[in-house]
């Protein structure tokens, strides 16, 4: 019996880990919905950029700008990378993914996309300081960084 148990236990414990990798697999997000939330998530920031850049520009209301920076923080850092995944660079969400295939092989992208998140949590914390001055000039080291991932890999409209 016992020699049965050392046998089987293994056995048992490898299919069910087997099994539940299938499931996990299975329920991975589709490449179309990968698509469709990559292209929600950039609208969210694309919206808070304008909320912002319609402060520096005009009246500066602090709240505003506080608000809206820190969604763009957020979103930064919500795990955009894992909206990158294999499969999702060809196909339609809301519409056609304007990704170009090379942001899912080059390392550059990583790193552009690193650039971001840094300059999103700067401007948040360069925000909730109210200098209208300090923020525009964060915002418009922010701009560079999507400016720079757009130049490489999103295609022209």
């Amino acid at each position: 019996m016992q020699q049965l148990k050392k046998i089987l236990v293994p056995f048992i414990a490898v299919s069910i880990l087997s099994s539940s990798a299938v499931a996990i697999a299975q329920n991975a997000p589709k490449p179309e919905q990968l698509i469709k939330w990559r292209q929600s998530a950039f609208q969210i920031i694309a919206w808070n950029n304008g909320r912002v850049k319609a402060n520096v520009e005009g009246t500066y209301n602090k709240e505003e700008v506080v608000k809206a920076a820190n969604t763009i923080a957020a979103v930064a850092n919500a795990g955009l990378g894992s909206l990158f995944a294999p499969g999702s660079d060809k196909g339609k969400g809301w519409h056609d993914t304007a990704t170009k295939p090379e942001a899912f092989t080059d390392k550059h992208f990583g790193e552009l996309a690193g650039n971001f998140i840094k300059e999103a949590n700067e401007l948040a914390k360069v925000a909730a300081n109210g200098d209208q001055a300090a923020v525009k000039a964060q915002f418009g080291a922010l701009g560079k960084t999507c400016k720079a991932c757009h130049d490489d890999f999103k295609t022209k409209d």
